[in-house]
């Protein structure tokens, strides 16, 4: 009987393991996106509930800041690689990390929206290739981008847009009297523009279409429908995208703004002279609009009207001092997510529509 009391000790820690363990596996897991803060770039990081992983963009180059701190999140989420790249389109600001990542992080596939590119950004077409150019995918508007558990459609692609209205979409009363605007350059309307739909969740990230193809998807009839998450165009810059045509005709419960300290929301857009003003109060005017979450502080417009609430933006200093705070959108498979800062851990919770 001397060694009762540590075998029976023995059996109860491994019986409380095994329960830790069938209780852990039983916990159901979710869909989240990471906004990896790149300071008024893009780079948005999706892992599906079985733990596939695609980013969005990569950021700048600057040295490989940008390479590190989405490094330092593939870590945190627990990846090994990068399951799917897509590359939205040859700009500075979207494809400026990708060497420097690749050297970090496996990257599986990338998808593309093929070759043409203007002069002026060939560098980046080239580093692009250098990374993606023997397992690329050029995909066309209507083509889906595999992921288990959730569906990716491909809206926008090489100037291309999808012909037929998604689920939700249809005539949008907005039409008779929105705004268009002329078309920009190539790279503002080549891009891939894409719609994640899990269950009721609803995630569309167009990155910097231009406001003449955003209003070709609005007008005459809508083809995308509602969003749950709409990722703000031109980083919030609003001057040449967020046509209100577009933008609340797919009213969007939740907008992301991927900006930087000092582009992006609060300031123009590369080759418009005029400062811009008062576009976040056109996203706040989005009907059902339930929460706005800022990846920095916007320091070109210090209304506070022009802002966020300083809980819902994830850093709020200079360049030189940014820590480079993610946001983070925890989705459940009843629709229901989480929206976090990581510079502070606030989080509110919403249910999508």
């Amino acid at each position: 009987m001397v060694g009762a009391k540590p075998v029976l000790l023995s059996v109860m820690v491994g019986a409380c393991l095994v329960l830790l363990t069938v209780t852990m596996r039983a916990q159901p897991r979710t869909l989240d996106i990471y906004w990896v803060d790149v300071e008024g770039g893009a780079a948005t990081l999706v892992i599906s509930p079985s733990g596939e992983s695609l980013l969005y963009d990569a950021g700048w180059e600057v040295d490989g800041r940008d390479a590190r701190r989405i490094a330092a999140v593939v870590q945190m989420a627990g990846l090994k690689r990068i399951d799917r790249f897509v590359m939205s389109h040859y700009h500075a600001d979207h494809v400026g990390g990708l060497q420097a990542l690749a050297k970090l992080v496996p990257i599986e596939r990338c998808f593309d929206r093929g070759d043409f590119v203007e002069p002026v950004n060939k560098q980046w077409y080239d580093r692009y290739m250098s990374v993606c150019g023997s397992k690329r995918t050029v995909v066309q508007a209507g083509d889906t981008i595999p992921m288990n558990d959730v569906q990716i459609d491909v809206i926008a692609s090489g100037g291309k847009l999808i012909d037929k209205p998604l689920s939700g979409g249809g005539p949008n009363s907005l039409c008779a009297t929105a705004e268009n605007r002329p078309a920009e350059g190539p790279e503002n309307q080549y891009m891939v523009g894409a719609l994640f739909t899990y269950g009721k969740f609803r995630f569309v990230d167009l990155a910097d279409l231009d406001w003449e193809r955003e209003m070709a998807l609005a007008c005459p009839v809508h083809k995308i429908g509602r969003v749950t998450i709409w990722q703000a165009g031109r980083h919030g810059a609003l001057d040449g995208a967020g046509a209100p045509g577009l933008l609340y005709a797919l009213a969007p419960q939740v907008v992301i703004i991927n900006n930087g300290p000092r582009k992006g929301l609060g300031g123009p857009s590369p080759g418009v002279q005029k400062p811009a003003t008062q576009h976040y109060g056109r996203i706040a005017k989005s009907p059902g609009i339930e929460g706005i979450w800022q990846g920095h502080l916007s320091l070109m417009e210090r209304d506070p009207i022009a802002n966020t609430a300083p809980d819902m933006i994830a850093n709020l200093e200079e360049t030189a001092t940014c820590q480079g705070h993610w946001i983070r959108a925890s989705v459940r498979s009843d629709g229901t997510f989480t929206v976090t800062n990581g510079r502070n851990g606030f989080s509110k919770t919403y249910m999508a529509r």
